[in-house]
């Protein structure tokens, strides 16, 4: 799909209008629940009932629509909400093709919800090599995460859904992590892409919500009946809020990705110092997929997720993130302020110890969320941290 601007301008005027009533050159909040009608079932303008449609979430829609370069946009409450209307879409019976690091989140919907109605998952670590073995007559979908959850791990977009296509297959992609600046997997081949609008569109921590945009018509017109049956759907003022977020995300994403680089790049140099056993970042040249990084992102940024591996096993992950005085231990990701986390402790928590480890989540991983404060100080911060919680496991004292 050709856009006749470049992203920046997209972002700040896409999905806005001038108010034709106030000239106001920002969009109204539309609180309204109900719309008046000139006569039965004919309303004065496109709306009858916000669960339904409302001004604002259409806005943000097609803002987001326009970013991902596709032709629809769906909000729903969450990121979650996202992901379960798009697996009601199935039949049930229908198989279902996963890779195996994603969100604790996904996860939990796929084996404690949506096996519970009949829907089968597969999960791999590799589903390039795995998914010809993996298809049945059943496969209706593959769900991809990448980069993935918590571990950064990259999948070949292109070559996946070359195989989709082989199979007949739908392809999934969520793109929560790199937002659609960084990455837009409709143009790379998926069906769908996904996010969980609370992270980078956002972009501020005061909004839960969920998109998908697709350019199907038929899949479109099946997810908006389900989209307004099930009642999912955000409402006016966060879909305001969150395309007010939508505006700066080109700006806040390439600094999160440069704050990002030069923080993977002094964990990466602790390695030889004993401190830091692994760092996972897409940005790094020692990352395993980071030719297919180069041609897969814009530029070939890294983003602003990082995850590493501490000395001192699970003490040492906890000790790091009790220790920084920037970054703040708390879950989530994608807002303006840095974040830390300990995945098996926290949003992978709810993923058997074996199946976790497998993916490599272990519990001396620890995940980072590279805010846009000053670069300098984010190094500054981590390194300390290092240093307290690296010490005291060694039996140092503070």
């Amino acid at each position: 799909m050709a856009y006749t601007h470049r992203f920046g301008t997209r972002a700040v005027h896409a999905g806005t209008a001038h108010d034709p009533y106030t000239g106001a050159v920002i969009s109204p909040i539309s609180l309204s629940t109900t719309f008046a009608q000139n006569s039965p079932a004919v309303p004065i303008g496109k709306y009858e009932y916000s669960r339904s449609n409302n001004p604002n979430r259409d806005e943000f829609e097609q803002a987001v629509a326009s970013l991902e370069g596709g032709k629809y946009g769906l909000a729903f409450s969450s990121g979650s909400a996202t992901t379960a209307t798009i697996l009601q879409s199935l039949s049930p019976g229908s198989h279902i093709i996963s890779g195996a690091d994603v969100y604790g989140g996904t996860h939990r919907y796929f084996t404690k919800v949506a096996q519970s109605h009949s829907l089968e998952i597969s999960f791999t670590p590799d589903l390039l090599n795995d998914i010809p073995s993996l298809v049945r007559s059943s496969t209706r979908l593959i769900w991809v995460e990448s980069p993935s959850n918590p571990t950064l791990s990259v999948t070949d977009i292109r070559a996946v859904a070359r195989l989709a296509k082989q199979y007949s297959l739908f392809l999934v992609v969520d793109n929560t992590f790199l937002s659609p600046y960084l990455q837009t997997p409709l143009a790379l081949g998926a069906d769908v892409v996904v996010h969980s609008v609370t992270k980078y569109i956002n972009g501020h921590s005061d909004v839960i919500m969920g998109v998908a945009v697709l350019n199907d018509d038929d899949l479109y017109q099946k997810l908006a009946f389900l989209q307004n049956a099930i009642g999912a759907v955000p409402s006016a003022f966060d879909s305001w809020l969150a395309h007010r977020g939508l505006k700066t995300l080109h700006l806040r994403s390439r600094a999160s990705s440069e704050n990002a680089q030069k923080v993977a790049e002094a964990l990466a140099s602790a390695i030889k110092t004993g401190k830091v056993l692994q760092v996972n970042y897409p940005g790094l040249d020692a990352h395993p997929n980071r030719q297919v990084v180069k041609g897969q992102h814009r530029e070939g940024f890294g983003g602003g997720m990082i995850s590493f591996r501490v000395a001192g096993g699970r003490k040492g992950a906890e000790l790091f993130c009790q220790s920084t005085k920037i970054f703040t231990l708390a879950e989530s990701l994608g807002g303006v302020e840095s974040l830390c986390e300990v995945p098996a402790l926290m949003t992978h928590s709810g993923i058997h110890a074996s199946e976790r480890e497998k993916s490599g989540v272990h519990e001396d991983l620890v995940r980072l969320s590279v805010g846009i404060e000053d670069g300098d100080d984010l190094i500054a911060d981590v390194l300390q941290a290092l240093d307290r919680a690296t010490g005291q496991v060694n039996g140092v004292k503070e």
